[in-house]
């Protein structure tokens, strides 16, 4: 995986991804702590549960990474090192993929609850809960980390001064290669869960007809929307863009390039993401539900 360029490419961008990583940030941070207060209420034997608490795991991992990206855009001059450079580099696509497999590790148990008629899917005890999220933990420190340690940057000699500039890797076929191979994944199996969710909303409301609002399952799946509105408006954009920067990035030969430009814009937007567990909570509250029930009427009855 590449990262994004040097944001100072074009001077415009700088303003713009300082204010949004400020926003992130604090709506970040804001959603974290809520979320802890939400968490305590939930069944902690829930694989749901399991998943958002690992999700609240890699926002913070990112959050704490941020003030770094920050330091960067506004002083112009990356003064921790390039270990750690590629470490905050790469920490914005892991980010992004490890969020969307935990959304749909969730969605997916929430299919399988609604297809299997279960109102729930737990782990037998606590202890399976916290081993199952230790693993894939484990997975991460023992795979993930030595790749970007031993492979991320190294085919180029960088600036200790610069930091985010890192696309001439993707000069090397194997590199392009992988990164097709990860777009088309995550591209497929967005458009796999969006279909399931429309195929289970549009069931659900032939099946319970004019009395489908007052179902509580309804709103169950309706929450599902939250989730792959995220998936749709914060990560598809990016891999789309994605496909059409693989092709065109042998023939960038500096930063200066419009489409390093759009790229850097697309990537960071993945970061927005960190909003979901602000979101999470906001939606959980009986004001916010009663206020869509409103309007879903209104809107239904005229």
């Amino acid at each position: 995986m590449d990262d994004h360029n040097n944001s100072f490419c074009k001077p415009i961008l700088s303003p713009h991804l300082t204010r949004l990583y400020c926003t992130v940030l604090i709506g970040g941070l804001m959603g974290v702590i809520s979320i802890l207060f939400f968490l305590v209420k939930m069944n902690t034997r829930s694989v749901t549960t399991t998943a958002v608490i690992n999700l609240v795991v890699v926002h913070s991992v990112f959050l704490l990474t941020v003030p770094f990206r920050l330091t960067y855009l506004i002083n112009h001059v990356w003064s921790f090192g390039l270990p750690f450079c590629k470490f905050v580099s790469s920490m914005l696509h892991i980010h992004m993929y490890l969020t969307f497999l935990f959304y749909v590790v969730i969605l997916a148990i929430r299919y399988l609850t609604f297809f299997k008629h279960k109102d729930k899917v737990e782990f037998y005890r606590k202890l399976h809960a916290v081993a199952a999220s230790a693993s894939m933990w484990l997975l991460v420190i023992i795979i993930v980390i030595p790749v970007i340690v031993s492979q991320y940057g190294i085919l180029e000699n960088y600036d200790e001064k610069e930091c985010f500039k890192f696309h001439k890797e993707l000069s090397q076929p194997y590199v392009r290669v992988i990164n097709y191979m990860i777009v088309i994944v995550v591209i497929a199996m967005a458009v796999l869960i969006f279909f399931f969710q429309l195929v289970i909303i549009l069931s659900m409301v032939q099946k319970l007809r004019h009395s489908f609002l007052s179902h509580q399952e309804f709103w169950a799946q309706l929450k599902n929307l939250f989730f792959i509105g995220i998936i749709l408006i914060c990560f598809l954009p990016y891999q789309f863009f994605r496909l059409y920067y693989l092709h065109k990035v042998r023939q960038i030969s500096d930063c200066n390039s419009d489409i390093t430009f759009y790229n850097e814009i697309f990537l960071s937007v993945t970061a927005i993401s960190c909003f979901d567990l602000l979101l999470f909570v906001l939606l959980g509250s009986r004001w916010v539900k009663q206020k869509t029930h409103d309007i879903l009427n209104y809107v239904l009855c005229r």
